[in-house]
């Protein structure tokens, strides 16, 4: 289990200056030239002024928020087929195909600074939307309502996240296509954020219980965009610690983070209070290479990324492979075939948790033995190499969105008129019939996103192999097997996207 409370590590990245405007370079793990660093509130006009506001937040999630009530009206009362529905229409279609193309690769944890789910909780911890409370420490120096409860121990993990979103995708078919379901789940997050926010500390429910948060901590690591310190001796020198305890210019770290010491982007929600709590304005937000972080720290997160591979796989094949029997099974709920779905559902949490980490782990196993020279803690390997995953899980969600927006994109347009399939027309747009939008395009888009996967996954397994086995010969040799098998997952998902 891999606790979280506080990001304690020293970085093992430093950081050098080598221009102007904020840009900097950090050497890669495992060697190679500089990765650089561009300091976008040093190159973006009236950046800084707006991260600083303290209204910026609830002005990005407020909205939101309204959103979600109206979706989850039109879940209630609107119509029950799901391609009518706009809950369904934008938030499995619109929102899933932004959040996992754009927000996630781009811009790390964006979607958190605007998710609605904590909104009502974290306002009754604080006692307010928009200000900032100071006086007798509840956490840090800023005053809280509530129990303020630790957290357990034992949960300081993403395990509850892993098996929630897990159980969430096992009956995933009824979530997608039928908007009470929807209104059930959503709603549910809503109320179980509440609860626990005036139960726990700070953001409890985001950072181990909330599903979505769980694959976002892991697929933030290959993200372009992280929030860190400038300089590491301004943070060491630094006796007020705002970012962490909080002071009148914010709140303290509400993800249990110690902002000053990031070195990953795993569990930074993007709510930029570090930033107007520094009183040395030495925080500030970058922009960087793709998957920069390559550092797994636990076995929840290796299993977070051998689930949302499994679940990628298993979502290719009943809704775009041709298995019929698999797509019944999958959807029992309209076809009744719950023993079909007992089995559907048994051989996905078996190959997701018992399976895949199996072969991954001979793998690792194979290529100990192969890299030769002094025996290397299997453990590190393990978790060293399951990086791996993460690109190339990565890349293979987005191969996989692209259809869904292609096939179904055009429902946008209708439920725009209609949002709750009552007849309305709001926009002339209601009677847009269904068209798929150039479906003919997306093997020239699926086959290059996979080969990136792929890239990136083979490069940074070779550089952590040379970081532990030393000579290329052995490095070639340990990292062999693992390289076979990314090669063959790669290629299971040409099969089902080409043919």
């Amino acid at each position: 289990m891999t606790g979280k409370t506080q990001n304690a590590d020293p970085p093992n990245e430093g950081t050098v200056a080598v221009g102007d405007k904020g840009r900097t370079a950090q050497p890669r793990v495992g060697g190679g030239s500089p990765a650089w660093r561009l300091d976008l509130l040093a190159v973006i006009p009236g950046l800084r002024w707006l991260v600083k506001r303290r209204w910026l937040q609830f002005a990005v999630v407020f909205p939101n928020l309204v959103f979600f009530y109206l979706f989850l009206i039109a879940g209630v009362f609107g119509s029950p087929v799901g391609n009518r529905n706009i809950i369904i229409i934008f938030v499995w279609i619109l929102w899933w195909f932004l959040l996992i193309t754009l927000m996630v690769p781009f811009a790390s944890r964006v979607w958190c600074t605007v998710c609605p789910f904590p909104f009502f909780g974290e306002w009754l911890q604080r006692g307010a939307l928009i200000g900032t409370r100071v006086g007798k420490p509840g956490v840090g120096r800023n005053r809280m309502f509530g129990l303020n409860l630790r957290w357990p121990k034992a949960l300081s993990n993403i395990w509850l996240q892993n098996f929630g979103f897990l159980g969430l995708c096992t009956f995933s078919v009824a979530l997608v296509t039928r908007p009470i379901v929807s209104v059930f789940v959503l709603g549910g997050l809503f109320v179980v954020a509440t609860i626990l926010h005036l139960v726990f500390r700070q953001r409890a429910f985001c950072n181990y219980v909330c599903p979505v948060s769980g694959f976002l901590s892991l697929y933030s690591m290959t993200s372009m965009l992280e929030v860190r310190s400038k300089e590491a001796e301004v943070c060491s020198k630094c006796a007020d610690k705002g970012c962490l305890a909080g002071n009148e210019s914010g709140w303290g770290c509400p993800w249990f983070m110690y902002p000053s010491r990031m070195d990953r982007n795993n569990y930074c929600g993007l709510c930029t209070e570090c930033l107007k709590t520094c009183p040395y304005d030495n925080m500030t937000l970058r922009l960087r290479p793709f998957c920069s972080d390559t550092r797994i720290k636990g076995y929840d997160e290796s299993w977070k990324a051998f689930i949302m591979l499994t679940l990628a796989l298993a979502y290719s094949m009943t809704l775009l492979g041709p298995w019929a029997t698999i797509k019944d099974w999958a959807n029992a709920s309209e076809t009744g075939q719950w023993g079909g779905f007992a089995l559907y559902a048994a051989s996905l949490w078996m190959s997701a948790l018992c399976i895949l980490p199996g072969v991954f782990f001979g793998s690792v196993w194979l290529g100990r033995l192969l890299g030769g020279g002094a025996p290397k803690p299997l453990k590190d390997l393990f978790l060293g190499w399951s990086y791996t995953l993460v690109p190339l899980g990565l890349l293979a969600w987005i191969a996989f969105s692209f259809p869904l927006i292609f096939v179904n994109g055009s429902y946008i347009i209708s439920v725009l008129s209609d949002p709750m399939g009552r007849g309305w027309d709001l926009l002339g747009t209601a009677d847009f019939k269904w068209t798929p939008y150039h479906p003919e395009l997306l093997a020239w888009i699926q086959v290059p996103l996979l080969g990136i996967g792929l890239f990136f996954a083979l490069r940074t397994g070779y550089r952590f192999a040379q970081s532990r086995f030393g000579s290329t010969r052995s490095s070639i040799l340990g990292f062999s097997p693992l390289a076979v098998l990314l090669t063959a997952i790669a290629c299971g998902f040409l099969r089902l996207f080409v043919g």
